[in-house]
């Protein structure tokens, strides 16, 4: 307990996380302090004389103990910014991730586009997708389902906490089980991680995030083809489905889509140039 002031902890913070090879060491270990210390980013620097009682030690080496097990850092905080947004999210969600990003954009882009009014969000973990719509469109009705009642407990106070509850409708569904709307826009970012292939990701991935909305089968593709499948009885005429897929997943995944008469297929990429949202629209008489 040799380190006392913000900066010395921080500097052992750092080094610690580093020596085990955690890429984002500096700013993990500065995220952690201010969590203890209730600083800002500003604070941590300018009261970087400040002496850690031996409470705050104590909690501060048991973060740093759990980053060093390669929990994320979310999780230890309880907290992830998506869209601009600050969401709460725990062990019984997906940590919301960048490239999601793209999929709400392309949908919000719809969305002024064509006048929708209704979205269904399939698989909704912590919310991410369907606070974020429901918080850029003005009067959009998003409902969003999920397995898992930790999951929708979470995604509530998410909605409360963007001010959107009352325009957010959360329920207890595998897929279309519960559902009995039609929807101008589906959108879903399901498992798709092929099962195989799971024991190999990364410890913080595997070992921390629900396996639920990791596991998308043998191929990766089982939840693409529940949700298309039953896609035709909840989309409304000219309606639109998005889906995110993996880098390596638009061609399959646009051929299920093909295959069941969808049209207007289009992929989009990331910031890294990898496809990840596949479209498209259902023109049924």
């Amino acid at each position: 307990m040799t380190p006392d002031t913000v900066n010395k902890w921080l500097f052992y913070g750092k080094n610690i996380l580093k020596d085990i090879g955690i890429d984002s060491y500096s700013i993990d270990a500065e995220i952690l302090l201010m969590k203890v210390l209730n600083f800002t980013k500003v604070q941590l620097f300018t009261k970087d004389d400040y002496v850690l009682t031996k409470d705050e030690v104590i909690e501060y080496t048991t973060l740093l103990n759990k980053r060093k097990d390669f929990m994320p850092v979310q999780y230890i905080t309880g907290k992830c910014e998506f869209m601009g947004i600050d969401f709460n999210v725990n062990q019984s969600t997906l940590i919301p991730r960048g490239d999601t990003e793209i999929l709400v954009e392309a949908v919000i882009n719809e969305i002024n586009k064509k006048c929708y009014k209704t979205v269904l969000d399939i698989g909704t973990g912590s919310g991410a997708i369907a606070v974020s719509i429901a918080k850029y469109c003005e009067g959009i009705k998003v409902t969003a389902s999920d397995i898992s009642v930790d999951a929708l407990k979470i995604a509530g106070e998410n909605a409360a906490n963007n001010s959107v509850s009352d325009r957010t409708a959360f329920i207890l569904s595998d897929v279309y089980e519960n559902i009995n709307s039609k929807f101008d826009v589906i959108v879903s970012n399901p498992p798709y991680i092929k099962t195989d292939v799971i024991k190999t990701l990364m410890p913080n991935v595997k070992n921390y995030e629900p396996l639920s909305a990791l596991d998308g089968g043998r191929d990766g593709l089982y939840f693409y083809r529940k949700i298309i499948n039953g896609c035709k009885e909840h989309l409304n005429k000219d309606g639109a489905l998005f889906f995110e897929i993996g880098y390596d997943q638009a061609e399959e995944v646009s051929n299920l889509l093909k295959n069941e008469n969808f049209s207007c297929i289009k992929t989009e990429k990331d910031l890294a140039g990898f496809d990840r949202v596949v479209s498209c629209e259902y023109k049924y008489t």
